[in-house]
């Protein structure tokens, strides 16, 4: 049960006897140009089938929607203006600050009519839009640390891998459902032929119909000593592989770098362990709320409650027991 990694780890409750570090992803919003190269890469290696025509969504610039059984990693894009922009700092700035008074317009912001002091240009700064910007987010399964998905699965068809992944069999997968309704993110769903999901006029058949399906961490490519195919062919490195612990630190500094700049709406998701899934080994820099980006505020494993649960269920049942003993007893007097 990932309920009860405990602080070792979900890689050490994996079985495998290994001692691989737990690995994961580190997604940089900040500097993704909404290529879409990781979606590519990552339907290529995984084979994945295609979704919907591929034509341009009306609601965006953007072609398949969202994260689902044949799209293991989603690039969305959020339009934004002024006023939004100037919402998501100030909330940036409730994260990190006591909320105390100031004099003056604040770091990273001037006064009408001044000019903005010089920044020393890098790679990874963030273009000056204060009046219109895009939000490139790419999105992609958790592994979370205390996986829903996993703790449900009723065939064992969901494992957790030596590198903390969570990987689905798809040859022991029943197409159940019950994971699907387990993830608080909406990450995994059932491959279908389009009677849920968008129709294609398919030449191949779909492979593995009917189970669960979504990101493996390219577990094949783990094994092989390879890191996944989306963050290997990401052009600007806003999808970062690595060790998880060293993951982190990495970006707990970048967003000091980005609020040095000014831009104190960057924040991190995934990187609290005492969150309602125990920390996640992806872990995102967002420049808004997540539920911009279309994620959970606070994520909580449905399975967090079933000590409770049992415990009621059992007090319930001692109770309706001893009713129905002291009926039969009263009766026969």
């Amino acid at each position: 049960m990932t309920l009860l990694a405990g602080p070792a780890g979900p890689a050490a409750e994996s079985g495998w006897g290994h001692d691989h570090p737990r690995k994961g992803f580190f997604t940089d919003t900040s500097i993704c140009i909404g290529c879409k190269a990781c979606e590519v890469a990552c339907k290529e290696w995984n084979r994945n089938p295609v979704d919907g025509d591929l034509e341009i969504l009306g609601s965006s610039y953007d072609n398949t929607g969202e994260l689902g059984a044949n799209t293991w990693r989603h690039v969305a894009f959020i339009e934004q203006g002024r006023d939004r922009i100037d919402q998501a700092r100030e909330s940036g700035r409730q994260l990190v600050s006591l909320g105390m008074p100031t004099i003056g317009p604040g770091p990273g912001r001037t006064r009408p009519g001044e000019e903005a002091p010089d920044q020393p240009a890098t790679a990874e700064a963030h273009p000056d839009t204060p009046d219109f910007r895009w939000l490139m987010s790419s999105d992609v399964c958790k592994h979370c640390t205390n996986a829903g998905c996993l703790d449900v699965c009723p065939t064992g068809a969901i494992f957790r891998t030596e590198f903390g992944s969570v990987v689905v069999q798809g040859d022991v997968c029943n197409g159940c459902g019950t994971c699907v309704a387990a993830c608080p993110f909406g990450v995994i769903e059932r491959r279908d032929d389009g009677t849920v999901s968008a129709k294609v006029e398919r030449d191949e058949e779909v492979p593995r119909l009917g189970t669960a399906n979504k990101c493996t961490l390219c577990y094949d490519r783990l094994l092989a000593g390879e890191e996944p195919a989306c963050s290997a062919t990401c052009p600007t490195q806003s999808i970062r592989f690595g060790d998880h612990e060293e993951l982190v630190p990495s970006a707990r500094r970048r967003v000091q770098d980005l609020h040095a700049q000014g831009q104190t709406e960057a924040r991190l998701y995934g990187a609290n362990p005492r969150d309602g899934v125990g920390g996640t080994g992806s872990v995102f820099l967002l420049l808004d709320e997540p539920e911009v980006y279309g994620l959970p505020p606070d994520p909580q494993v449905p399975t967090q409650d079933l000590p409770g649960m049992f415990a009621r269920v059992g007090l319930a049942a001692a109770g309706l027991a001893a009713a129905t003993a002291l009926a039969f007893l009263g009766g026969r007097r």
